[in-house]
């Protein structure tokens, strides 16, 4: 990655009733997959999203619109680009999008032919990869085109239509776990993460034993809750996924924090996993904080560093420089005056192949002189 021009605007929500570039997507096009649902050719293109989160799903029409990149570099005049990309905008919402900063529509980031990334590659406007950056704050950035540092971690995407990865063994405190192998999607999507049943057992018994808090019993998502005083330094211990390669992942907010007991002489927690039906675990958004997460379609690799998701500088850094936060070797966590912020409510998605992923945007390629727009992660779709 080359020097960029970085913008952080405020973002108004999207209509395309306002927009002169969009158009609906009609039924012939060949990128509409669900042509069994259209009556005429020229007629919308419709799609439909379900969750295994509450009944959630989004269902409404499929839009084409454009994508305003900006292209900025030490070795190039600065240049803007229109991309085009394909968006769904909703109709009608279920389960978990009826409540709270549920989005009203989807915008793909799989590697299906009809998601942002893959327009955007095959338009040769990009590298094929992309990265987001979640922070605490309910916020991020999503950087197309960016392939990370040589100084990540990363390990391969196992050879599924999704973000899969093979996962060697769940790690707690110092210990990891024996015959706790699974696969993983990495689910920028769900709010919380899922752990094959099996896994599941062996993580949170192991948690229990080692957390230094009296368990309780709430009317929760979640099986293990606690609650210590104010006054109690807690001491959580640390998780971590381990990858082949002595490849390991440090989750850096392992636990939820219950807002309304900040106040009180008492901190109430949880750990948010959940046991999982399928064979596989769901990663979502509670365990991926603090990291640059690249998604390197193009060598097939899933990587990451610690990151300063704010720190808009240092994500035009050369992708051959050193991060600027290291992944820290060992580190143990605490709850000295915590506070709870949930992630953005999304619903826990399937790893099959999907052409609306939701989450969101930015870019650069070497061609382009670094193509790069840092934006702030949430689109918000009014239809």
């Amino acid at each position: 990655m080359g020097a960029s021009l970085m913008q952080d605007r405020d973002l108004n929500q999207y209509r395309p009733s306002l927009s002169n570039t969009s158009r609906h997507l009609p039924c012939g096009h060949k990128l509409c997959d669900v042509h069994s649902f259209c009556k005429g050719s020229k007629d919308p293109c419709p799609y439909e999203v379900q969750y295994a989160s509450a009944n959630t799903s989004s269902s409404g029409y499929v839009f084409e619109d454009k994508l305003h990149l900006t292209s900025d570099g030490k070795h190039a005049e600065q240049n803007s680009v229109q991309a085009s990309i394909i968006l769904g905008c909703g109709r009608k919402q279920t389960g978990d999008y009826l409540h709270g900063a549920g989005p009203d529509g989807v915008l793909g980031l799989g590697p299906g032919n009809i998601s942002v990334p893959s327009l955007l590659a095959k338009a040769g406007l990009i590298q094929n990869s992309f990265s987001i950056c979640l922070d605490e704050n309910e916020s991020g950035r999503i950087i197309f085109g960016d392939q990370g540092h040589v100084t990540q971690h990363s390990t391969p995407f196992l050879p599924i239509i999704a973000y899969m990865v093979g996962v060697e063994s769940f790690c707690v405190g110092s210990l990891c776990l024996k015959e706790t192998r699974f696969q993983a999607l990495i689910d920028s999507g769900s709010s919380f993460t899922f752990l094959p049943n099996e896994v599941y057992q062996k993580v949170v018994t192991e948690f229990d034993k080692q957390v230094n808090a009296s368990r309780i019993v709430l009317q929760s998502s979640w099986e293990y809750c606690y609650n210590a005083s104010s006054q109690e330094l807690v001491n959580i211990p640390p998780l971590k996924l381990a990858f082949s390669r002595n490849q390991t992942f440090l989750i850096q907010n392992p636990i939820f924090y219950d807002p309304a007991s900040q106040e009180q002489e008492y901190t109430i927690f949880c750990l948010p996993v959940s046991p999982s039906a399928d064979d596989y675990a769901a990663i979502g958004q509670n365990f991926l904080m603090g990291y640059r997460l690249v998604f390197d379609r193009e060598n097939l690799r899933f990587g990451w560093s610690r990151w300063n998701c704010q720190d808009r500088a240092s994500f035009t850094s050369p992708s051959n420089g050193g991060s600027p936060n290291p992944l820290p070797a060992n580190q143990q966590q605490t709850v000295p005056n915590a506070r709870g912020v949930p992630p953005a409510i999304a619903g826990h998605t399937s790893p099959k192949p999907s052409a609306a992923t939701p989450g969101l945007v930015t870019t650069s390629r070497h061609s382009l002189a670094s193509l790069l727009l840092i934006c702030h992660l949430w689109l918000w779709l009014s239809c």
